[in-house]
């Protein structure tokens, strides 16, 4: 069964010049996942499209989440559990819990879980991320017992950043995709 690739946006939901927008462009392997309003989340809501989005893939799935998203896989790993979640690409994880990196729209997501997840991961943050410092997101990383890779000064890793096609981040996907083929084996 092929492996599908679950994008999963964070607040404001990841436009069209962000680099999960490229790599789901005319790729039948990406699903995007919906919420209803990406400028006002809510947890309970986020969550349970995110769930009945992997339970009707029903097949091999890797999440890629950016921001605000990383903290919804962490919540939806302490929530749920899938055997179908191969591992996760979780980028530029949004500091839920501090009011100086994260505007107050985001608290209900607080506090951001630091149980290990379910699943492999690779967690990517930037040295100038404004919405995580580089500790706090390699405190994620161990805490989710996940690779930390610090991938320089690339801002918050969105549509500002200028990535288009991202290939470090498509090196990473794959790096995991592989590593999770070899655990199937």
């Amino acid at each position: 069964m092929k492996t599908k690739i679950l994008i999963i946006p964070g607040l404001g939901g990841s436009g069209e010049n962000h680099w999960q927008s490229f790599w789901s462009k005319d790729d039948d392997k990406f699903v995007r996942l919906q919420q209803q309003n990406w400028d006002k989340p809510e947890l309970d809501q986020w969550l349970e499209s995110l769930n009945e989005v992997i339970e009707d893939l029903n097949c091999p799935i890797i999440l890629v989440a950016h921001s605000l998203g990383t903290s919804l896989v962490a919540h939806w790993s302490e929530k749920y559990n899938n055997s179908n979640i191969k591992g996760a690409l979780l980028v530029a994880p949004a500091d839920v819990d501090s009011p100086l990196h994260t505007p107050e729209v985001v608290r209900g997501f607080a506090p951001m879980p630091v149980t290990k997840l379910k699943f492999p991961s690779i967690i990517a943050a930037s040295e100038n991320d404004p919405y995580v410092s580089l500790e706090r997101a390699q405190y994620f990383a161990e805490k989710w017992g996940g690779e930390f890779i610090n991938i320089g000064s690339k801002g918050h890793i969105n549509s500002d950043s200028n990535l288009e096609f991202w290939e470090e981040g498509q090196v990473m996907l794959q790096r995991l995709q592989t590593s999770t083929n070899e655990i199937r084996v």
